[in-house]
């Protein structure tokens, strides 16, 4: 079963964050890819879209008005997760102002909680059959998952599986940004090995084909890595053999003997 492993003893000098470049990268990288697909999707209807060939509109143009709506509320409220989200992670705005980091943590929630749904739904519906549903189905369910574990521990005030557990949802919000890394290093990969007049589609559709799952999978191993790396409770798929070895002494402690 999973279960969390109690955080690791803290060796030397404790590390609570990252490298303040690397934050200043997440923080740019979300924006200008927020920036990007939400601004596409805003010059026009899916119909004049569609015929641009911009984006997802051609594959979601002609679907009924729940299943657009669905496609919108997407582009809208993961747009804005993916923007709030990084600075979640400020260390100097949570000190400096809780109540800021609190009503951003708020407004991010609910846009994950919106975005994921919605990104569920788009899942059925996806240009890549049902690689896409599984794909894009499980990370819009791990991403709501994750987003609900780390505000019940909020709610609980058990403040380090909360770090733990928005470290991997935010893990997640950011395969907006790495499906459009993965896509890019895909198609210039298959370039040296094209042939004929006009190989573009066939590119196009070779590169997206993998990236249901790898936009998101490479994500919450290293989201997994850096929060055993800071001390944080990490996940075990079975339970960790100190915990085994004080059950039995607990339940006779329970039973009197």
């Amino acid at each position: 079963m999973t279960s969390i492993a109690p955080p690791a003893p803290a060796k030397g000098r404790s590390r609570p964050g990252g490298s303040p470049w690397s934050w200043a990268w997440v923080v740019l990288s979300s924006l200008a890819i927020t920036g990007y697909f939400v601004g596409q999707y805003a010059q026009g209807t899916l119909d004049s879209l569609a015929h641009e060939h911009v984006g997802l509109a051609a594959d979601y143009a002609s679907r009924a008005l729940p299943i657009r709506a669905a496609f919108y509320a997407h582009i809208v409220f993961a747009g804005l997760s993916l923007a709030l989200g990084p600075w979640q992670f400020s260390k100097r705005l949570r000190n400096r102002s809780p109540r800021v980091h609190r009503a951003i943590g708020q407004a991010y929630l609910v846009s994950v909680a919106i975005g994921s749904v919605s990104g569920f739904v788009m899942s059925m519906f996806s240009s890549v059959g049902l690689l896409g549903f599984f794909g894009f189905g499980s990370l819009s369910v791990l991403w709501g998952w994750t987003a609900w574990r780390g505000y019940k521990a909020i709610r609980e005030r058990d403040i380090r599986s909360h770090q733990a557990w928005m470290l991997r949802n935010f893990a997640l919000t950011y395969a907006a940004v790495t499906l459009r890394s993965w896509f890019g290093v895909l198609i210039l990969a298959q370039v040296p090995f094209t042939h004929g007049a006009d190989p573009f589609d066939a590119i196009l559709t070779q590169a997206y084909a993998p990236l249901p799952f790898l936009c998101w999978l490479p994500n919450i191993v290293m989201a997994e890595f850096m929060i055993r790396r800071r001390g944080l409770p990490a996940l075990h798929i079975t339970t960790p053999p100190s915990t085994r070895h004080r059950e039995p002494s607990a339940q006779a402690a329970a039973n009197g003997g």
